[in-house]
């Protein structure tokens, strides 16, 4: 990867095309949902179980980091979906 690949992280289906090809490639199963998708320039590159740690990634490619991201984002307790939905709040407006 570099600086300028544009990597996304979201919360991905066990029979989406990305996720299936992914397992196909590491010759894994599809992880246990819910899972957590790692994308590079629109890429699927590697996925993670947020019910066991398990992981699938493209082994065409590096992906120690993206795992690493993955992880990250798992411990963080907030899934993408989860995430998007909290930036939306509006802040109370303080009274004067």
């Amino acid at each position: 990867m570099t600086p300028t690949n544009a990597i996304v992280i979201r919360r991905a289906h066990p029979e989406e095309e990305g996720v299936l090809r992914l397992a196909g490639l590491d010759s894994a199963r599809v992880p246990e949902t819910p899972l957590l998708l790692a994308e590079v320039d629109g890429e699927p590159r590697a996925a993670l179980s947020l019910s066991d740690g398990s992981a699938i990634a493209d082994p065409f490619h590096p992906s120690a980091e993206l795992i690493d991201l993955l992880r990250m984002r798992a411990q963080t307790g907030r899934t993408p979906r989860r995430a998007g939905l909290l930036s939306l709040r509006r802040r109370p407006r303080p009274a004067y």
